[in-house]
Protein backbone atom coordinates (compact mmCIF):
# COMPACT_ATOMS: atom_id res chain seq x y z
CA UNK A 1 0.00 0.00 0.00
CA UNK A 2 1.38 3.07 -1.18
CA UNK A 3 2.05 5.88 1.85
CA UNK A 4 0.27 9.03 0.60
CA UNK A 5 2.81 12.68 -0.46
CA UNK A 6 2.75 14.93 2.38
CA UNK A 7 2.81 18.12 1.15
CA UNK A 8 4.65 20.32 3.20
CA UNK A 9 3.09 23.67 1.97
CA UNK A 10 -0.28 21.92 3.50
CA UNK A 11 1.62 21.49 6.68
CA UNK A 12 2.87 25.02 7.55
CA UNK A 13 -0.43 26.07 6.32
CA UNK A 14 -2.02 23.93 9.52
CA UNK A 15 0.40 25.07 11.58
CA UNK A 16 -0.67 28.38 11.29
CA UNK A 17 -4.10 28.00 11.59
CA UNK A 18 -3.54 25.64 14.38
CA UNK A 19 -1.76 28.24 16.23
CA UNK A 20 -4.87 30.66 15.23
CA UNK A 21 -7.65 27.81 16.23
CA UNK A 22 -5.41 27.80 20.06
CA UNK A 23 -5.00 31.79 20.53
CA UNK A 24 -8.91 32.91 19.55
CA UNK A 25 -11.03 29.44 19.94
CA UNK A 26 -12.07 29.90 16.20
CA UNK A 27 -13.16 26.88 14.59
CA UNK A 28 -10.67 25.68 11.76
CA UNK A 29 -12.82 25.27 8.83
CA UNK A 30 -13.51 29.23 9.18
CA UNK A 31 -9.69 29.42 8.00
CA UNK A 32 -8.33 26.14 6.49
CA UNK A 33 -11.55 25.91 3.83
CA UNK A 34 -11.54 29.40 2.55
CA UNK A 35 -7.45 29.33 2.62
CA UNK A 36 -7.72 25.78 0.45
CA UNK A 37 -9.73 27.11 -1.91
CA UNK A 38 -8.62 30.70 -2.58
CA UNK A 39 -4.83 29.85 -1.57
CA UNK A 40 -4.36 26.38 -3.24
CA UNK A 41 -7.33 26.81 -5.67
CA UNK A 42 -8.62 23.31 -4.47
CA UNK A 43 -12.29 22.52 -5.61
CA UNK A 44 -14.84 23.79 -2.91
CA UNK A 45 -16.17 20.19 -2.40
CA UNK A 46 -12.61 18.50 -1.76
CA UNK A 47 -11.03 21.69 0.34
CA UNK A 48 -14.73 21.15 2.63
CA UNK A 49 -14.62 17.67 2.74
CA UNK A 50 -11.12 17.07 3.72
CA UNK A 51 -11.70 19.92 6.43
CA UNK A 52 -14.38 17.83 8.20
CA UNK A 53 -12.56 15.01 8.36
CA UNK A 54 -9.72 16.81 9.76
CA UNK A 55 -11.80 19.04 12.47
CA UNK A 56 -13.16 15.15 13.58
CA UNK A 57 -9.90 14.57 14.39
CA UNK A 58 -9.24 18.21 16.30
CA UNK A 59 -12.15 18.20 17.81
CA UNK A 60 -12.27 15.00 19.04
CA UNK A 61 -8.98 16.12 20.98
CA UNK A 62 -10.46 19.24 22.37
CA UNK A 63 -13.66 16.83 23.61
CA UNK A 64 -11.31 14.59 25.56
CA UNK A 65 -9.71 17.50 27.36
CA UNK A 66 -13.00 19.42 27.98
CA UNK A 67 -14.39 15.49 28.97
CA UNK A 68 -11.70 15.11 31.43
CA UNK A 69 -12.48 18.60 33.27
CA UNK A 70 -16.26 17.96 33.55
CA UNK A 71 -16.88 20.70 30.91
CA UNK A 72 -19.20 18.87 29.17
CA UNK A 73 -23.36 19.01 29.01
CA UNK A 74 -24.05 15.89 27.09
CA UNK A 75 -27.92 16.51 27.05
CA UNK A 76 -27.03 20.02 25.08
CA UNK A 77 -24.74 18.02 23.25
CA UNK A 78 -27.61 15.53 22.18
CA UNK A 79 -29.87 17.87 21.52
CA UNK A 80 -27.76 19.72 19.15
CA UNK A 81 -27.17 16.10 17.43
CA UNK A 82 -30.58 15.02 16.91
CA UNK A 83 -30.72 17.45 14.47
CA UNK A 84 -27.88 18.28 12.89
CA UNK A 85 -26.79 14.31 12.11
CA UNK A 86 -29.99 13.69 10.34
CA UNK A 87 -29.84 17.01 8.33
CA UNK A 88 -26.07 16.90 7.39
CA UNK A 89 -26.92 13.45 6.03
CA UNK A 90 -29.91 14.73 3.87
CA UNK A 91 -27.64 17.37 2.41
CA UNK A 92 -25.34 15.12 1.36
CA UNK A 93 -27.92 12.63 0.01
CA UNK A 94 -28.76 16.01 -1.51
CA UNK A 95 -25.61 16.79 -2.95
CA UNK A 96 -24.81 13.27 -4.29
CA UNK A 97 -28.11 13.39 -5.94
CA UNK A 98 -27.30 16.54 -7.86
CA UNK A 99 -23.92 16.02 -8.74
CA UNK A 100 -21.10 17.15 -6.38
CA UNK A 101 -18.40 18.05 -8.74
CA UNK A 102 -20.80 20.03 -11.11
CA UNK A 103 -20.46 23.77 -11.28
CA UNK A 104 -23.96 24.28 -9.56
CA UNK A 105 -22.73 22.21 -6.29
CA UNK A 106 -19.63 24.28 -6.47
CA UNK A 107 -21.20 27.72 -6.51
CA UNK A 108 -23.69 26.76 -4.23
CA UNK A 109 -20.53 25.55 -1.49
CA UNK A 110 -18.77 28.96 -2.38
CA UNK A 111 -21.21 31.27 -1.77
CA UNK A 112 -22.87 29.11 1.13
CA UNK A 113 -19.29 29.18 2.57
CA UNK A 114 -19.05 33.52 2.06
CA UNK A 115 -21.95 33.70 3.78
CA UNK A 116 -21.03 31.09 6.40
CA UNK A 117 -18.24 33.38 6.85
CA UNK A 118 -19.55 36.39 7.41
CA UNK A 119 -22.25 35.24 10.02
CA UNK A 120 -19.03 34.15 11.94
CA UNK A 121 -17.10 37.20 11.55
CA UNK A 122 -20.35 38.89 13.14
CA UNK A 123 -21.07 36.34 16.05
CA UNK A 124 -17.12 36.78 16.70
CA UNK A 125 -16.94 40.39 17.45
CA UNK A 126 -20.26 40.29 19.25
CA UNK A 127 -19.77 37.30 21.61
CA UNK A 128 -18.33 38.59 24.81
CA UNK A 129 -21.24 41.02 24.79
CA UNK A 130 -23.74 38.49 24.27
CA UNK A 131 -21.50 36.49 26.98
CA UNK A 132 -21.92 39.75 29.49
CA UNK A 133 -25.61 39.73 28.25
CA UNK A 134 -26.17 35.85 29.11
CA UNK A 135 -24.61 36.53 32.46
CA UNK A 136 -27.29 38.86 33.33
CA UNK A 137 -30.52 37.65 31.68
CA UNK A 138 -32.94 35.55 33.66
CA UNK A 139 -31.28 32.27 35.10
CA UNK A 140 -35.00 30.13 34.45
CA UNK A 141 -35.02 28.26 30.80
CA UNK A 142 -38.11 26.97 29.58
CA UNK A 143 -37.87 23.65 28.06
CA UNK A 144 -40.56 23.23 26.61
CA UNK A 145 -39.11 26.54 24.44
CA UNK A 146 -35.20 25.68 24.46
CA UNK A 147 -35.14 21.55 23.62
CA UNK A 148 -36.71 22.36 19.91
CA UNK A 149 -35.04 25.47 19.38
CA UNK A 150 -31.62 23.73 20.19
CA UNK A 151 -32.39 20.78 17.83
CA UNK A 152 -33.57 23.43 15.16
CA UNK A 153 -30.06 25.31 15.75
CA UNK A 154 -28.37 21.49 15.21
CA UNK A 155 -30.57 21.49 11.84
CA UNK A 156 -29.08 24.35 10.77
CA UNK A 157 -25.43 23.42 12.31
CA UNK A 158 -25.83 20.89 10.13
CA UNK A 159 -26.37 21.79 6.82
CA UNK A 160 -24.09 24.56 7.18
CA UNK A 161 -21.46 22.24 8.30
CA UNK A 162 -22.23 19.69 5.54
CA UNK A 163 -21.93 22.65 2.67
CA UNK A 164 -19.11 24.50 3.94
CA UNK A 165 -17.67 22.89 7.33
CA UNK A 166 -18.23 26.46 8.60
CA UNK A 167 -20.55 27.16 11.75
CA UNK A 168 -20.19 24.35 14.49
CA UNK A 169 -18.13 27.06 16.55
CA UNK A 170 -18.16 30.62 16.25
CA UNK A 171 -22.00 30.18 15.36
CA UNK A 172 -23.11 27.33 17.59
CA UNK A 173 -21.16 28.82 20.38
CA UNK A 174 -23.41 32.09 20.02
CA UNK A 175 -26.55 30.63 19.77
CA UNK A 176 -25.95 28.59 22.58
CA UNK A 177 -25.22 31.47 25.02
CA UNK A 178 -28.60 32.82 24.19
CA UNK A 179 -30.10 29.68 25.18
CA UNK A 180 -28.68 28.62 27.98
CA UNK A 181 -27.98 32.10 30.34
CA UNK A 182 -27.53 29.80 33.39
CA UNK A 183 -24.60 27.12 32.03
CA UNK A 184 -20.94 28.49 32.50
CA UNK A 185 -19.69 29.74 29.40
CA UNK A 186 -17.09 26.98 29.58
CA UNK A 187 -19.49 24.46 29.09
CA UNK A 188 -21.46 25.85 26.34
CA UNK A 189 -17.63 25.64 24.92
CA UNK A 190 -17.33 22.73 25.34
CA UNK A 191 -20.65 21.15 24.77
CA UNK A 192 -20.30 22.65 21.18
CA UNK A 193 -16.78 21.18 20.52
CA UNK A 194 -18.30 17.80 21.57
CA UNK A 195 -21.33 18.28 19.51
CA UNK A 196 -19.19 18.85 16.49
CA UNK A 197 -17.56 15.63 16.62
CA UNK A 198 -20.25 13.47 15.52
CA UNK A 199 -21.48 16.15 13.35
CA UNK A 200 -17.93 16.99 11.04
CA UNK A 201 -16.86 12.72 11.42
CA UNK A 202 -20.67 12.05 9.80
CA UNK A 203 -20.28 14.78 7.34
CA UNK A 204 -17.02 13.62 6.42
CA UNK A 205 -17.84 10.21 5.95
CA UNK A 206 -20.31 11.51 4.17
CA UNK A 207 -17.97 13.24 1.89
CA UNK A 208 -15.45 10.71 1.39
CA UNK A 209 -17.83 8.33 0.43
CA UNK A 210 -18.71 11.09 -2.55
CA UNK A 211 -15.36 10.89 -3.71
CA UNK A 212 -14.39 14.61 -1.97
CA UNK A 213 -11.72 13.76 0.47
CA UNK A 214 -8.23 14.20 -0.01
CA UNK A 215 -5.95 12.41 1.90
CA UNK A 216 -2.73 13.48 1.25
CA UNK A 217 -3.80 16.80 2.06
CA UNK A 218 -5.81 15.72 5.47
CA UNK A 219 -2.36 14.11 6.57
CA UNK A 220 -0.41 16.94 5.48
CA UNK A 221 -2.19 19.28 7.43
CA UNK A 222 -2.77 17.67 10.38
CA UNK A 223 0.97 16.84 10.70
CA UNK A 224 1.52 20.93 11.18
CA UNK A 225 -2.64 21.57 12.86
CA UNK A 226 -2.24 19.94 15.65
CA UNK A 227 0.93 20.96 17.25
CA UNK A 228 -0.21 24.50 16.02
CA UNK A 229 -3.34 24.33 18.20
CA UNK A 230 -1.05 22.85 21.53
CA UNK A 231 1.19 25.89 20.64
CA UNK A 232 -1.79 28.54 20.25
CA UNK A 233 -3.49 27.12 23.17
CA UNK A 234 -0.54 27.30 25.26
CA UNK A 235 0.30 30.84 24.54
CA UNK A 236 -3.56 31.87 24.69
CA UNK A 237 -3.14 33.04 27.88
CA UNK A 238 -0.29 35.74 27.09
CA UNK A 239 -1.92 36.88 23.74
CA UNK A 240 -4.07 40.02 23.40
CA UNK A 241 -7.07 37.57 22.37
CA UNK A 242 -9.60 40.44 21.66
CA UNK A 243 -7.46 42.55 19.18
CA UNK A 244 -6.89 38.73 17.67
CA UNK A 245 -10.29 38.05 17.35
CA UNK A 246 -11.30 41.41 15.78
CA UNK A 247 -8.67 41.11 13.10
CA UNK A 248 -9.66 37.70 12.55
CA UNK A 249 -13.23 38.72 12.09
CA UNK A 250 -12.08 41.68 9.69
CA UNK A 251 -10.17 39.12 7.72
CA UNK A 252 -12.96 36.48 7.73
CA UNK A 253 -15.27 39.36 6.23
CA UNK A 254 -12.86 40.20 3.40
CA UNK A 255 -12.74 36.33 2.57
CA UNK A 256 -16.73 36.05 2.84
CA UNK A 257 -17.59 38.77 0.29
CA UNK A 258 -15.39 37.93 -2.03
CA UNK A 259 -16.52 34.30 -2.06
CA UNK A 260 -19.58 35.59 -2.32
CA UNK A 261 -19.27 38.07 -4.91
CA UNK A 262 -16.51 35.36 -6.63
Amino acid sequence: MLMPHINWLYSVSGLGVGVLVGLTGVGGGSLMTPLLVLIFGVHPATAVGTDLLYAAVTKATGTLVHGLKGSIDWRVTGRLACGSVPAAAITLWLLHRYGMQSKAAMSLIQHVLGAALLITSIALVFRPKLAALATRAPRDVNAARTVPLTVLTGVVLGVLVSLTSVGAGAIGVTVLLLLYPALATSRIVGSDIAHAVPLTLVAGMGHWLLGSVDVAMLLSLLIGSLPGIALGSHLSSRSPEALLRNLLAAVLVLVGVRLVWA
